[in-house]
Protein backbone atom coordinates (compact mmCIF):
# COMPACT_ATOMS: atom_id res chain seq x y z
CA UNK A 1 0.00 0.00 0.00
CA UNK A 2 2.91 2.10 1.21
CA UNK A 3 4.29 1.77 -2.34
CA UNK A 4 0.77 2.73 -4.33
CA UNK A 5 1.08 6.11 -1.97
CA UNK A 6 4.20 7.05 -3.29
CA UNK A 7 3.23 6.59 -6.81
CA UNK A 8 0.45 8.86 -6.48
CA UNK A 9 0.83 12.54 -8.31
CA UNK A 10 -1.32 15.17 -7.32
CA UNK A 11 -1.57 16.80 -10.35
CA UNK A 12 -4.01 14.63 -12.27
CA UNK A 13 -5.66 16.55 -15.13
CA UNK A 14 -9.46 15.16 -14.82
CA UNK A 15 -10.43 17.32 -11.97
CA UNK A 16 -13.89 16.48 -10.65
CA UNK A 17 -15.31 18.91 -7.90
CA UNK A 18 -16.56 16.74 -4.92
CA UNK A 19 -16.88 18.74 -1.93
CA UNK A 20 -17.44 22.03 -1.33
CA UNK A 21 -15.91 24.00 1.86
CA UNK A 22 -17.00 27.52 2.64
CA UNK A 23 -15.06 29.45 4.86
CA UNK A 24 -15.84 32.25 6.80
CA UNK A 25 -15.57 36.29 4.77
CA UNK A 26 -12.56 37.73 6.00
CA UNK A 27 -10.32 34.51 6.44
CA UNK A 28 -6.84 35.42 7.21
CA UNK A 29 -4.44 34.24 4.36
CA UNK A 30 -1.67 32.57 5.93
CA UNK A 31 -4.69 30.39 7.64
CA UNK A 32 -6.43 29.70 3.95
CA UNK A 33 -2.50 28.96 2.79
CA UNK A 34 -1.91 26.69 5.59
CA UNK A 35 -5.04 24.81 5.13
CA UNK A 36 -4.61 24.33 1.11
CA UNK A 37 -1.09 23.05 1.88
CA UNK A 38 -1.92 20.72 4.20
CA UNK A 39 -5.06 19.14 2.30
CA UNK A 40 -2.93 18.65 -0.70
CA UNK A 41 0.62 17.65 1.25
CA UNK A 42 1.45 14.13 0.61
CA UNK A 43 0.23 11.64 3.15
CA UNK A 44 4.04 10.73 4.21
CA UNK A 45 4.25 13.95 5.17
CA UNK A 46 0.55 14.22 7.08
CA UNK A 47 -1.48 15.50 4.42
CA UNK A 48 -4.61 14.80 2.93
CA UNK A 49 -3.20 14.35 -0.71
CA UNK A 50 -6.45 15.75 -2.32
CA UNK A 51 -7.04 18.00 -4.96
CA UNK A 52 -8.74 21.48 -3.92
CA UNK A 53 -8.76 24.24 -6.24
CA UNK A 54 -10.38 27.71 -5.39
CA UNK A 55 -13.91 28.11 -7.26
CA UNK A 56 -13.57 31.53 -9.36
CA UNK A 57 -16.90 33.38 -9.44
CA UNK A 58 -17.94 36.47 -11.75
CA UNK A 59 -16.69 38.31 -8.33
CA UNK A 60 -13.17 37.08 -8.55
CA UNK A 61 -12.32 34.14 -5.53
CA UNK A 62 -14.22 33.81 -2.75
CA UNK A 63 -13.66 31.91 0.33
CA UNK A 64 -15.29 29.00 -1.48
CA UNK A 65 -12.92 25.65 -2.46
CA UNK A 66 -13.89 22.61 -4.67
CA UNK A 67 -12.11 19.05 -3.52
CA UNK A 68 -11.25 16.10 -5.63
CA UNK A 69 -9.50 13.30 -5.52
CA UNK A 70 -7.54 11.24 -8.49
CA UNK A 71 -9.17 7.93 -9.17
CA UNK A 72 -6.29 6.21 -7.18
CA UNK A 73 -6.73 8.84 -4.57
CA UNK A 74 -10.21 7.25 -4.19
CA UNK A 75 -9.49 3.54 -4.45
CA UNK A 76 -7.01 3.67 -1.51
CA UNK A 77 -9.06 5.83 0.38
CA UNK A 78 -11.87 3.05 -0.05
CA UNK A 79 -9.48 0.65 1.48
CA UNK A 80 -8.93 3.01 4.17
CA UNK A 81 -12.33 3.36 5.76
CA UNK A 82 -13.06 -0.53 4.77
CA UNK A 83 -15.79 -0.10 2.00
CA UNK A 84 -17.33 -3.69 1.39
CA UNK A 85 -17.87 -4.43 -2.35
CA UNK A 86 -19.38 -7.75 -4.57
CA UNK A 87 -16.42 -9.54 -6.08
CA UNK A 88 -16.65 -11.80 -9.49
CA UNK A 89 -17.66 -14.66 -7.41
CA UNK A 90 -20.55 -13.04 -6.00
CA UNK A 91 -19.50 -12.92 -2.74
CA UNK A 92 -18.81 -9.39 -0.12
CA UNK A 93 -15.59 -8.48 1.00
CA UNK A 94 -13.83 -5.68 2.40
CA UNK A 95 -12.14 -4.20 -0.54
CA UNK A 96 -8.47 -3.93 -1.06
CA UNK A 97 -6.25 -1.64 -3.40
CA UNK A 98 -4.08 -4.77 -4.24
CA UNK A 99 -6.51 -7.25 -4.53
CA UNK A 100 -8.72 -4.76 -6.85
CA UNK A 101 -8.63 -6.98 -9.97
CA UNK A 102 -10.74 -9.78 -8.41
CA UNK A 103 -13.60 -7.22 -7.89
CA UNK A 104 -17.00 -7.19 -10.27
CA UNK A 105 -17.14 -4.34 -12.85
CA UNK A 106 -12.97 -2.90 -11.79
CA UNK A 107 -11.11 -2.05 -14.36
CA UNK A 108 -8.56 0.65 -15.12
CA UNK A 109 -10.50 2.90 -16.55
CA UNK A 110 -14.10 2.75 -14.91
CA UNK A 111 -13.94 5.84 -12.91
CA UNK A 112 -18.07 4.59 -12.20
CA UNK A 113 -16.59 1.77 -9.90
CA UNK A 114 -17.23 3.45 -6.71
CA UNK A 115 -20.43 5.50 -6.64
CA UNK A 116 -20.14 9.43 -6.26
CA UNK A 117 -21.76 9.12 -2.69
CA UNK A 118 -18.66 7.03 -2.30
CA UNK A 119 -16.14 9.00 -3.34
CA UNK A 120 -17.83 11.73 -1.14
CA UNK A 121 -17.90 9.72 2.04
CA UNK A 122 -14.42 9.00 1.36
CA UNK A 123 -13.15 12.60 0.92
CA UNK A 124 -14.95 13.57 4.48
CA UNK A 125 -13.60 10.88 6.07
CA UNK A 126 -9.65 12.00 4.89
CA UNK A 127 -11.04 15.53 5.75
CA UNK A 128 -11.93 14.91 9.16
CA UNK A 129 -8.82 12.47 9.78
CA UNK A 130 -6.68 15.82 8.81
CA UNK A 131 -4.77 15.99 12.05
CA UNK A 132 -2.51 18.87 13.75
CA UNK A 133 0.51 17.44 13.79
CA UNK A 134 3.12 19.93 16.14
CA UNK A 135 1.13 22.73 15.14
CA UNK A 136 -0.11 24.53 19.11
CA UNK A 137 -2.67 27.00 17.34
CA UNK A 138 -4.62 27.35 13.27
CA UNK A 139 -2.37 29.73 11.92
CA UNK A 140 -3.44 33.65 12.02
CA UNK A 141 -5.89 32.56 15.39
CA UNK A 142 -4.22 32.25 18.46
CA UNK A 143 -7.43 31.37 20.47
CA UNK A 144 -7.86 28.37 18.46
CA UNK A 145 -5.42 26.01 20.21
CA UNK A 146 -4.28 22.88 18.65
CA UNK A 147 -2.62 19.80 19.79
CA UNK A 148 -0.69 16.48 18.09
CA UNK A 149 -3.96 14.10 16.82
CA UNK A 150 -6.42 16.78 17.30
CA UNK A 151 -8.77 16.95 13.69
CA UNK A 152 -8.22 20.64 12.13
CA UNK A 153 -11.53 19.95 10.82
CA UNK A 154 -13.27 20.01 13.74
CA UNK A 155 -11.53 22.64 15.22
CA UNK A 156 -11.93 24.74 11.97
CA UNK A 157 -15.82 24.15 12.60
CA UNK A 158 -16.05 25.05 16.37
CA UNK A 159 -14.02 28.24 15.55
CA UNK A 160 -16.36 29.56 13.26
CA UNK A 161 -13.27 29.91 10.52
CA UNK A 162 -15.02 27.18 8.25
CA UNK A 163 -19.00 27.48 7.35
CA UNK A 164 -19.50 24.47 6.23
CA UNK A 165 -18.89 21.43 3.86
CA UNK A 166 -20.96 19.64 1.53
CA UNK A 167 -20.89 17.37 -1.07
CA UNK A 168 -21.85 18.70 -4.68
CA UNK A 169 -25.09 17.25 -6.27
CA UNK A 170 -24.16 15.86 -9.54
CA UNK A 171 -27.31 17.67 -11.75
CA UNK A 172 -27.89 14.51 -14.10
CA UNK A 173 -28.01 11.65 -12.16
CA UNK A 174 -30.15 13.78 -9.68
CA UNK A 175 -32.55 14.14 -12.82
CA UNK A 176 -32.67 10.70 -13.48
CA UNK A 177 -33.29 9.84 -9.72
CA UNK A 178 -35.95 12.07 -9.50
CA UNK A 179 -38.05 10.57 -12.55
CA UNK A 180 -37.64 7.33 -11.52
CA UNK A 181 -38.45 7.97 -7.60
CA UNK A 182 -40.77 11.07 -7.53
CA UNK A 183 -41.46 12.37 -11.06
CA UNK A 184 -44.86 9.62 -11.99
CA UNK A 185 -47.07 8.82 -9.57
CA UNK A 186 -47.56 5.13 -10.15
CA UNK A 187 -47.74 2.10 -7.76
CA UNK A 188 -43.98 -0.08 -7.13
CA UNK A 189 -41.08 -0.39 -5.56
CA UNK A 190 -39.19 3.03 -5.08
CA UNK A 191 -35.41 2.65 -6.57
CA UNK A 192 -33.61 2.00 -3.35
CA UNK A 193 -30.57 0.87 -4.89
CA UNK A 194 -30.15 3.97 -6.43
CA UNK A 195 -30.91 6.58 -3.93
CA UNK A 196 -28.76 4.42 -2.28
CA UNK A 197 -26.02 5.49 -4.89
CA UNK A 198 -26.81 8.81 -4.53
CA UNK A 199 -27.55 8.77 -0.94
CA UNK A 200 -25.99 6.80 0.76
CA UNK A 201 -27.19 3.70 3.19
CA UNK A 202 -28.73 5.61 6.01
CA UNK A 203 -31.24 7.28 3.98
CA UNK A 204 -31.65 4.82 1.55
CA UNK A 205 -32.71 2.48 4.43
CA UNK A 206 -35.27 5.08 6.30
CA UNK A 207 -36.86 5.21 2.60
CA UNK A 208 -36.83 1.40 2.86
CA UNK A 209 -38.12 0.92 6.20
CA UNK A 210 -41.11 4.01 4.79
CA UNK A 211 -42.22 1.76 1.86
CA UNK A 212 -41.64 -1.43 4.17
CA UNK A 213 -44.28 0.07 7.09
CA UNK A 214 -46.64 1.36 4.38
CA UNK A 215 -46.89 -2.10 2.95
CA UNK A 216 -46.87 -3.68 6.23
CA UNK A 217 -50.25 -1.28 7.25
CA UNK A 218 -52.54 -2.63 4.25
CA UNK A 219 -53.74 -5.89 5.81
CA UNK A 220 -55.07 -3.43 8.96
CA UNK A 221 -56.07 -0.86 7.22
CA UNK A 222 -57.87 -3.83 4.85
CA UNK A 223 -59.38 -5.64 7.90
CA UNK A 224 -60.31 -1.98 9.60
CA UNK A 225 -62.52 -0.79 6.39
CA UNK A 226 -64.88 -3.24 6.60
CA UNK A 227 -64.82 -3.67 10.99
CA UNK A 228 -65.67 -0.11 11.17
CA UNK A 229 -68.45 0.03 8.30
CA UNK A 230 -70.57 -3.13 10.07
CA UNK A 231 -69.56 -2.49 13.94
CA UNK A 232 -69.63 1.22 13.57
CA UNK A 233 -72.00 1.54 16.49
CA UNK A 234 -70.67 -1.25 18.39
CA UNK A 235 -67.49 -0.29 20.32
CA UNK A 236 -67.40 -3.60 22.14
CA UNK A 237 -66.65 -5.78 19.25
CA UNK A 238 -63.13 -5.19 18.56
CA UNK A 239 -62.15 -8.48 20.01
CA UNK A 240 -60.96 -9.98 16.57
CA UNK A 241 -59.55 -6.84 15.33
CA UNK A 242 -56.92 -6.73 18.89
CA UNK A 243 -55.94 -9.97 18.40
CA UNK A 244 -54.62 -9.45 15.06
CA UNK A 245 -53.10 -6.20 15.98
CA UNK A 246 -51.54 -7.81 18.91
CA UNK A 247 -49.90 -10.51 15.90
CA UNK A 248 -49.21 -8.29 13.97
CA UNK A 249 -47.05 -5.29 16.12
CA UNK A 250 -44.83 -8.17 16.84
CA UNK A 251 -44.43 -10.03 13.49
CA UNK A 252 -43.66 -6.79 11.31
CA UNK A 253 -40.81 -5.92 13.50
CA UNK A 254 -39.55 -9.55 12.88
CA UNK A 255 -40.24 -9.42 9.20
CA UNK A 256 -38.45 -6.00 8.83
CA UNK A 257 -34.87 -7.46 10.56
CA UNK A 258 -34.57 -9.52 7.42
CA UNK A 259 -35.77 -7.30 5.40
CA UNK A 260 -32.80 -5.18 6.45
CA UNK A 261 -30.61 -7.65 6.60
CA UNK A 262 -31.00 -8.52 2.98
CA UNK A 263 -30.49 -5.07 1.79
CA UNK A 264 -27.72 -3.85 4.12
CA UNK A 265 -25.28 -7.24 2.79
CA UNK A 266 -26.56 -6.36 -0.92
CA UNK A 267 -25.21 -3.03 -0.15
CA UNK A 268 -22.19 -3.61 1.57
CA UNK A 269 -22.67 -2.44 5.21
CA UNK A 270 -23.80 -5.35 7.07
CA UNK A 271 -20.40 -7.31 7.23
CA UNK A 272 -18.75 -3.36 7.01
CA UNK A 273 -16.42 -3.04 10.25
CA UNK A 274 -17.61 -0.36 12.45
CA UNK A 275 -14.69 2.92 12.59
CA UNK A 276 -13.10 3.96 15.76
CA UNK A 277 -15.22 6.39 17.09
CA UNK A 278 -13.95 10.21 17.67
CA UNK A 279 -14.61 12.38 20.17
CA UNK A 280 -17.94 14.76 18.53
CA UNK A 281 -17.24 18.48 17.46
CA UNK A 282 -19.42 19.63 20.91
CA UNK A 283 -17.27 17.82 23.10
CA UNK A 284 -14.79 19.80 25.32
CA UNK A 285 -12.79 18.88 28.36
CA UNK A 286 -9.34 19.65 29.78
CA UNK A 287 -6.11 18.14 27.45
CA UNK A 288 -5.34 14.80 28.97
CA UNK A 289 -4.04 11.26 28.02
CA UNK A 290 -6.78 8.98 26.84
CA UNK A 291 -6.05 5.85 28.84
CA UNK A 292 -6.30 3.52 25.42
CA UNK A 293 -5.02 5.11 22.67
CA UNK A 294 -2.44 6.74 24.51
CA UNK A 295 -3.12 10.01 21.93
CA UNK A 296 -3.60 13.46 23.88
CA UNK A 297 -6.59 14.65 23.54
CA UNK A 298 -9.59 16.32 25.67
CA UNK A 299 -10.99 14.37 28.83
CA UNK A 300 -14.16 14.88 30.87
CA UNK A 301 -14.96 13.16 34.04
CA UNK A 302 -17.67 11.17 33.88
CA UNK A 303 -18.95 11.39 37.33
CA UNK A 304 -19.57 14.94 36.31
CA UNK A 305 -21.30 14.18 32.97
CA UNK A 306 -23.71 11.74 35.70
CA UNK A 307 -24.04 14.30 37.95
CA UNK A 308 -24.98 16.46 35.16
CA UNK A 309 -27.57 14.01 33.58
CA UNK A 310 -29.09 12.92 37.24
CA UNK A 311 -29.28 16.31 38.99
CA UNK A 312 -29.89 18.34 36.12
CA UNK A 313 -31.40 16.70 32.33
CA UNK A 314 -33.31 13.91 34.90
CA UNK A 315 -35.51 16.04 37.11
CA UNK A 316 -35.88 18.52 34.21
CA UNK A 317 -37.80 15.97 32.28
CA UNK A 318 -39.79 14.97 35.04
CA UNK A 319 -40.91 18.86 35.16
CA UNK A 320 -41.64 18.41 31.39
CA UNK A 321 -43.99 15.21 32.31
CA UNK A 322 -45.85 16.39 35.04
CA UNK A 323 -46.20 19.42 32.66
CA UNK A 324 -47.86 17.45 29.77
CA UNK A 325 -50.10 15.53 32.30
CA UNK A 326 -51.42 19.03 33.94
CA UNK A 327 -52.51 19.99 30.10
CA UNK A 328 -54.01 16.94 29.30
CA UNK A 329 -56.44 17.43 32.58
CA UNK A 330 -57.17 20.75 31.15
CA UNK A 331 -58.13 19.09 28.35
CA UNK A 332 -60.36 16.83 29.78
CA UNK A 333 -62.19 20.12 31.36
CA UNK A 334 -62.52 21.04 28.02
CA UNK A 335 -64.10 17.89 26.77
CA UNK A 336 -66.86 18.10 29.58
CA UNK A 337 -67.26 21.59 28.92
CA UNK A 338 -67.57 20.69 25.44
CA UNK A 339 -70.37 18.03 25.89
CA UNK A 340 -72.37 19.52 28.36
CA UNK A 341 -72.34 22.39 26.05
CA UNK A 342 -74.03 19.87 23.26
CA UNK A 343 -76.29 18.93 25.79
CA UNK A 344 -77.70 21.86 26.25
CA UNK A 345 -78.23 23.50 22.57
CA UNK A 346 -78.39 20.00 20.56
CA UNK A 347 -77.74 21.58 17.24
CA UNK A 348 -74.92 20.98 14.73
CA UNK A 349 -72.98 23.61 15.43
CA UNK A 350 -72.31 22.21 19.31
CA UNK A 351 -72.36 18.45 17.54
CA UNK A 352 -69.01 20.13 15.75
CA UNK A 353 -68.17 21.78 19.24
CA UNK A 354 -67.44 17.96 20.39
CA UNK A 355 -64.26 18.04 18.38
CA UNK A 356 -62.75 21.06 18.88
CA UNK A 357 -61.38 20.55 22.54
CA UNK A 358 -59.34 17.59 20.71
CA UNK A 359 -58.16 19.58 17.57
CA UNK A 360 -56.94 22.02 20.28
CA UNK A 361 -54.62 19.11 22.12
CA UNK A 362 -53.67 17.75 19.41
CA UNK A 363 -52.13 21.25 17.90
CA UNK A 364 -51.00 22.18 22.00
CA UNK A 365 -49.19 18.74 21.37
CA UNK A 366 -47.32 19.22 18.31
CA UNK A 367 -46.62 22.85 19.63
CA UNK A 368 -45.14 20.90 23.09
CA UNK A 369 -42.65 19.00 21.61
CA UNK A 370 -41.08 20.93 18.78
CA UNK A 371 -40.80 23.19 22.11
CA UNK A 372 -39.33 20.15 24.57
CA UNK A 373 -37.00 19.22 21.54
CA UNK A 374 -35.16 21.73 21.54
CA UNK A 375 -34.70 21.96 25.32
CA UNK A 376 -33.28 18.00 24.89
CA UNK A 377 -30.81 19.35 22.57
CA UNK A 378 -29.60 21.99 24.43
CA UNK A 379 -29.82 19.72 27.55
CA UNK A 380 -27.95 16.67 25.71
CA UNK A 381 -25.06 19.18 24.48
CA UNK A 382 -24.60 20.07 28.03
CA UNK A 383 -24.31 16.87 29.15
CA UNK A 384 -20.77 17.08 27.04
CA UNK A 385 -20.79 13.18 25.82
CA UNK A 386 -17.65 12.49 24.37
CA UNK A 387 -19.05 10.18 21.12
CA UNK A 388 -21.75 10.81 18.67
CA UNK A 389 -23.60 7.72 19.19
CA UNK A 390 -23.94 8.08 23.21
CA UNK A 391 -24.80 12.20 22.29
CA UNK A 392 -27.79 10.46 20.25
CA UNK A 393 -29.14 8.08 22.33
CA UNK A 394 -29.55 10.29 25.52
CA UNK A 395 -31.22 12.52 22.91
CA UNK A 396 -33.57 10.16 21.51
CA UNK A 397 -34.17 8.85 25.05
CA UNK A 398 -35.39 12.65 26.68
CA UNK A 399 -37.36 13.20 23.38
CA UNK A 400 -39.14 9.77 23.04
CA UNK A 401 -40.41 9.17 26.54
CA UNK A 402 -41.38 12.97 26.26
CA UNK A 403 -43.59 12.36 23.06
CA UNK A 404 -44.81 9.00 24.27
CA UNK A 405 -46.36 10.54 27.19
CA UNK A 406 -47.22 13.81 25.54
CA UNK A 407 -49.07 12.02 22.65
CA UNK A 408 -50.60 9.03 24.46
CA UNK A 409 -50.97 9.75 28.08
CA UNK A 410 -54.76 11.02 27.07
CA UNK A 411 -55.93 7.81 25.40
CA UNK A 412 -54.53 5.32 28.08
CA UNK A 413 -56.32 7.62 30.72
CA UNK A 414 -59.57 7.41 28.29
CA UNK A 415 -59.13 4.13 28.07
CA UNK A 416 -58.07 2.67 31.79
CA UNK A 417 -59.43 5.44 33.84
CA UNK A 418 -62.56 6.73 32.08
CA UNK A 419 -63.83 3.54 30.27
CA UNK A 420 -65.26 5.26 27.58
CA UNK A 421 -64.51 3.84 24.71
CA UNK A 422 -66.86 6.47 22.24
CA UNK A 423 -64.92 9.41 23.60
CA UNK A 424 -61.29 6.98 22.78
CA UNK A 425 -62.61 6.45 19.02
CA UNK A 426 -63.05 9.88 19.23
CA UNK A 427 -59.78 10.86 20.71
CA UNK A 428 -58.00 8.44 18.85
CA UNK A 429 -58.79 9.94 15.26
CA UNK A 430 -58.71 13.42 16.18
CA UNK A 431 -55.29 13.66 17.35
CA UNK A 432 -53.94 10.74 14.12
CA UNK A 433 -55.61 13.02 11.62
CA UNK A 434 -54.23 16.37 13.42
CA UNK A 435 -50.85 15.88 13.59
CA UNK A 436 -50.54 13.66 10.10
CA UNK A 437 -51.95 17.55 8.36
CA UNK A 438 -49.39 19.61 10.84
CA UNK A 439 -46.36 17.36 9.79
CA UNK A 440 -46.67 17.18 6.53
CA UNK A 441 -47.46 21.49 6.69
CA UNK A 442 -44.00 22.01 8.91
CA UNK A 443 -42.26 19.32 6.82
CA UNK A 444 -42.83 19.26 3.00
CA UNK A 445 -45.14 22.02 2.05
CA UNK A 446 -43.53 25.12 4.29
CA UNK A 447 -39.86 24.19 3.23
CA UNK A 448 -40.63 23.49 -0.37
CA UNK A 449 -42.02 27.16 -0.88
CA UNK A 450 -39.61 28.43 0.68
CA UNK A 451 -37.03 26.93 -1.68
CA UNK A 452 -38.96 27.62 -4.50
CA UNK A 453 -39.55 31.11 -3.97
CA UNK A 454 -35.52 31.04 -2.92
CA UNK A 455 -34.79 29.43 -6.83
CA UNK A 456 -36.83 31.84 -8.85
CA UNK A 457 -34.82 35.06 -7.19
CA UNK A 458 -31.65 33.35 -7.73
CA UNK A 459 -32.59 32.75 -11.47
CA UNK A 460 -33.50 35.73 -11.86
CA UNK A 461 -30.31 37.39 -10.50
CA UNK A 462 -28.29 34.48 -12.83
CA UNK A 463 -30.52 35.24 -16.02
CA UNK A 464 -29.85 39.02 -15.53
CA UNK A 465 -26.38 37.58 -16.39
CA UNK A 466 -26.52 35.60 -19.01
CA UNK A 467 -29.24 33.56 -21.16
CA UNK A 468 -28.67 29.56 -21.05
CA UNK A 469 -30.47 26.68 -19.71
CA UNK A 470 -27.16 24.84 -17.94
CA UNK A 471 -26.04 26.33 -14.86
CA UNK A 472 -22.16 27.01 -14.34
CA UNK A 473 -20.25 25.46 -11.50
CA UNK A 474 -20.12 27.97 -10.07
CA UNK A 475 -23.77 28.95 -10.19
CA UNK A 476 -24.75 25.72 -8.93
CA UNK A 477 -22.86 25.75 -6.01
CA UNK A 478 -23.86 29.41 -5.15
CA UNK A 479 -26.63 28.09 -5.55
CA UNK A 480 -26.50 24.64 -3.49
CA UNK A 481 -24.35 26.51 -0.43
CA UNK A 482 -27.62 28.53 0.60
CA UNK A 483 -30.37 25.56 0.68
CA UNK A 484 -30.99 24.27 3.74
CA UNK A 485 -29.32 21.55 5.41
CA UNK A 486 -30.83 18.16 5.98
CA UNK A 487 -30.35 17.72 9.80
CA UNK A 488 -30.55 13.44 9.46
CA UNK A 489 -33.52 11.00 9.74
CA UNK A 490 -34.69 11.62 13.55
CA UNK A 491 -38.10 13.04 12.80
CA UNK A 492 -38.66 11.16 10.17
CA UNK A 493 -38.23 8.21 12.00
CA UNK A 494 -40.16 9.39 15.18
CA UNK A 495 -42.92 10.65 12.86
CA UNK A 496 -43.52 7.10 12.13
CA UNK A 497 -43.01 5.93 16.01
CA UNK A 498 -45.67 7.75 17.18
CA UNK A 499 -47.70 6.87 14.27
CA UNK A 500 -46.73 3.08 14.94
CA UNK A 501 -48.17 3.86 18.37
CA UNK A 502 -51.51 4.82 17.20
CA UNK A 503 -52.14 2.05 14.91
CA UNK A 504 -51.12 -0.11 17.04
CA UNK A 505 -51.98 0.81 20.77
CA UNK A 506 -55.67 1.77 20.53
CA UNK A 507 -56.70 1.20 16.39
CA UNK A 508 -59.05 -2.00 17.55
CA UNK A 509 -61.19 0.84 18.84
CA UNK A 510 -61.21 2.83 15.60
CA UNK A 511 -59.85 1.01 12.81
CA UNK A 512 -59.99 3.49 10.20
CA UNK A 513 -56.35 4.42 11.81
CA UNK A 514 -54.29 2.22 9.70
CA UNK A 515 -55.98 3.49 6.02
CA UNK A 516 -55.12 7.15 7.48
CA UNK A 517 -51.08 5.81 8.29
CA UNK A 518 -50.87 4.07 4.75
CA UNK A 519 -52.38 7.50 2.92
CA UNK A 520 -50.06 9.73 4.71
CA UNK A 521 -47.30 7.36 4.22
CA UNK A 522 -48.10 7.49 0.33
CA UNK A 523 -47.49 11.48 0.45
CA UNK A 524 -44.90 11.23 2.98
CA UNK A 525 -43.15 8.68 0.56
CA UNK A 526 -43.12 11.76 -2.36
CA UNK A 527 -42.77 14.46 -0.13
CA UNK A 528 -39.82 13.63 1.88
CA UNK A 529 -38.50 12.49 -1.66
CA UNK A 530 -39.29 15.74 -3.47
CA UNK A 531 -37.64 16.98 -0.22
CA UNK A 532 -34.01 15.45 -0.46
CA UNK A 533 -34.13 15.77 -4.14
CA UNK A 534 -35.21 19.82 -4.51
CA UNK A 535 -35.22 20.97 -0.80
CA UNK A 536 -31.70 20.01 0.87
CA UNK A 537 -28.32 20.29 0.35
CA UNK A 538 -26.57 16.87 -0.69
CA UNK A 539 -26.28 15.39 2.72
CA UNK A 540 -23.04 12.99 2.89
CA UNK A 541 -23.51 9.52 2.76
CA UNK A 542 -23.28 7.51 6.29
CA UNK A 543 -22.93 3.26 5.79
CA UNK A 544 -25.20 1.86 8.23
CA UNK A 545 -26.35 -2.08 8.62
CA UNK A 546 -29.77 -1.47 10.45
CA UNK A 547 -32.19 1.40 11.73
CA UNK A 548 -29.87 1.38 15.01
CA UNK A 549 -31.49 2.66 18.05
CA UNK A 550 -35.05 2.79 16.49
CA UNK A 551 -35.55 -0.87 16.26
CA UNK A 552 -35.68 -1.02 19.75
CA UNK A 553 -37.74 1.52 20.30
CA UNK A 554 -40.35 0.44 17.82
CA UNK A 555 -39.99 -2.72 19.51
CA UNK A 556 -40.63 -1.43 23.08
CA UNK A 557 -43.77 0.21 21.40
CA UNK A 558 -44.63 -3.19 20.29
CA UNK A 559 -44.67 -5.36 23.60
CA UNK A 560 -46.54 -2.16 24.98
CA UNK A 561 -49.43 -3.04 22.55
CA UNK A 562 -49.38 -6.25 23.45
CA UNK A 563 -50.16 -4.88 26.95
CA UNK A 564 -52.64 -2.64 26.07
CA UNK A 565 -54.37 -5.03 23.27
CA UNK A 566 -54.75 -7.89 25.74
CA UNK A 567 -55.87 -5.69 28.64
CA UNK A 568 -58.63 -4.23 26.05
CA UNK A 569 -59.71 -7.79 25.34
CA UNK A 570 -59.84 -8.26 28.96
CA UNK A 571 -62.45 -5.80 29.12
CA UNK A 572 -64.69 -6.31 26.79
CA UNK A 573 -67.85 -7.78 27.37
CA UNK A 574 -67.73 -10.94 25.47
CA UNK A 575 -64.56 -12.28 27.30
CA UNK A 576 -65.68 -10.85 30.75
CA UNK A 577 -69.25 -13.24 29.95
CA UNK A 578 -66.73 -15.89 30.14
CA UNK A 579 -65.59 -15.04 33.66
CA UNK A 580 -68.83 -14.54 35.44
CA UNK A 581 -67.65 -15.36 38.84
CA UNK A 582 -64.08 -14.80 39.44
CA UNK A 583 -62.58 -11.91 37.75
CA UNK A 584 -59.57 -12.85 39.17
CA UNK A 585 -59.07 -15.57 37.07
CA UNK A 586 -59.89 -13.11 34.52
CA UNK A 587 -57.12 -10.80 35.36
CA UNK A 588 -54.46 -13.89 35.09
CA UNK A 589 -55.64 -15.54 31.69
CA UNK A 590 -54.87 -11.63 30.21
CA UNK A 591 -51.34 -11.83 32.04
CA UNK A 592 -50.56 -15.31 30.84
CA UNK A 593 -51.71 -14.41 27.22
CA UNK A 594 -49.74 -11.43 27.08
Amino acid sequence: LLESWSFLDTAESDFRPLVVIELAKGTKEETIEWLTKRIADKKADGGAQLLIKPLVTENGVENIYLVGASHLRLLLGAETVGLVKECSDNSMRTFTYSSRKTFKHFADDNHNFLTMAECQYIIKHELENLRAKNEKMIPGYPQAKLYPGKSIVRRLLTNGILVQIFPLHDREELKKLSHSWYGRVKVGYQPLDDIRCYFGETIALYFGFLEYFTFALIPMAVIGIPYYVFAWEDYDKYVMFATFNLLWSTVILEVWKRICAILTYRWGTLLMKRQFEEPRPGFHGVLGINPVTGREEPVYSSIKRQLRIYLVSLPFVCLCLYFSLYVMMIYFDLEQWALDYHEENESNFSSLMLYVPSIIYAVVIEIMNRIYRYAAEFLTSWENHRLESSYQNHLILKVLVFNFLNCFASLFYIAFVLFDMKLLRQSLATLLITSQILNQLAESLFPYWLQKRYNRRMKKRMCSKKTGTDLSLAEQVTMEKEMGTYLGTFDDYLELFLQFGYVSLFSCVYPLAAVFAVLNNITEIYSDALKMCRVYKRPFAEPTANIGVWQLAFETMSVISVVTNCILIGMSPQVDALFPDSKMDLVLTVALVE
